[in-house]
């Protein structure tokens, strides 16, 4: 195949354009309202584990720009300023992101229902799910920490990271690598123990993660050690993440500012803080759940393949 075709063909684009307007129709039964958001920004997404793609030269800005990895703090501005449920089915971009489950540039289904709870957001994102599949299939639902005790045999909530690096069974070499960062310690044995022992042909949803790893979600009332976030797997491969959402302003930007520490503490750059978001916390973001969710990881289970270029119409090229 020469380079200027495309990865796939029309059935492949037929199919997702069905499973759009079957998402669609989803939301529109929920009565759940269609956003747009701006892609870019002179903000960037502070998460030590995500990096945004940096345009460095404009005639519209004499800092930096970046591309969004995804709509989440303008759709929260849009609740702050009292817009119903809503969701957006966009493009988002990220850096580093390549490969047969990852694309620099991929689409994002994102949605927030107001006064949700964990239980309650769980179901309304299996419910996408499905609607999207056109099917049912069996869902396992476990919390963190019992997984991670059933997979790695070491409490997370409470193992130092001499634990978890022996439960890693780690070498000098592997210990040198990851360092005094205890989550992420917590992330590689969530993916090589945990994760990989799902049930391949099942969705588990992994409930409750813990509070360093809360990201925007907000600790949970009943156990302020986990937080009230989950994330949807089929087998290994994650499908979707969700909170209900951290509405306090002040721990919002504690947690952002915990973010660029971390980031710097790593060698990646910190990232200029969304003062406009921080605005809009204050003014007072309702109590709502939000998930985020890869249209091309659904797309993968539809088609029944493990290579996201066999349901994308072009994959990115580098210049090599």
């Amino acid at each position: 195949m020469s380079d200027w075709q495309p990865a796939s063909g029309p059935g492949a684009a037929a199919r997702r354009a069905a499973m759009k307007r079957r998402i669609r129709t989803y939301f529109e039964g929920n009565h759940v309202l269609e956003v747009d958001t701006p892609v870019l920004s002179r903000f960037a997404v502070s998460d030590p584990q995500i990096e945004s793609l940096e345009i460095t030269r404009s005639q519209v800005s004499a800092g930096p720009l970046y591309l969004h990895t995804s709509p989440e703090f303008y759709m929260k501005r849009l609740l702050a300023a009292d817009f119903p449920d809503i969701y957006s089915i966009c493009r988002v971009y990220r850096d580093g992101e390549s490969g047969r489950l990852h694309q620099p540039e991929f689409t994002m289904v994102e949605w927030y229902r107001l006064g949700m709870q964990l239980n309650e957001i769980i179901d309304d994102t299996l419910g996408v799910i499905r609607a999207a599949l056109n099917n049912d299939i069996n869902v396992d639902q476990v919390d963190y920490v019992d997984a991670f005790m059933s997979a790695c045999g070491v409490d997370p909530l409470a193992a130092d990271v001499a634990a978890l690096a022996d439960a890693a069974d780690a070498d000098d070499e592997l210990r040198a690598a990851i360092g005094e960062e205890r989550d992420d310690w917590l992330d590689l044995l969530l993916a090589t123990r945990v994760i990989a022992g799902f049930a391949p042909g099942n969705l588990t949803v992994l409930r409750h993660y813990p509070a360093s790893q809360a990201s925007l979600a907000r600790l949970c009332p009943g156990d302020p050690r986990v937080a009230d976030r989950f994330e949807v797997f089929l087998g290994p491969v994650e499908l979707a993440n969700g909170y209900v959402e951290l509405t306090d302003a002040d721990e919002q930007a504690r947690r952002i500012a915990a973010d660029n520490e971390a980031r710097q503490r790593r060698g990646r750059p910190v990232r200029p803080v969304d003062t406009l978001f921080l605005e809009a916390m204050e003014a007072g973001l309702p109590e709502c759940a939000g998930v985020a969710m890869g249209l091309e990881r659904l797309q993968m289970l539809f088609n029944k393949t493990d290579d996201i270029g066999n349901v994308i119409t072009f994959t990115f090229q580098t210049d090599e």
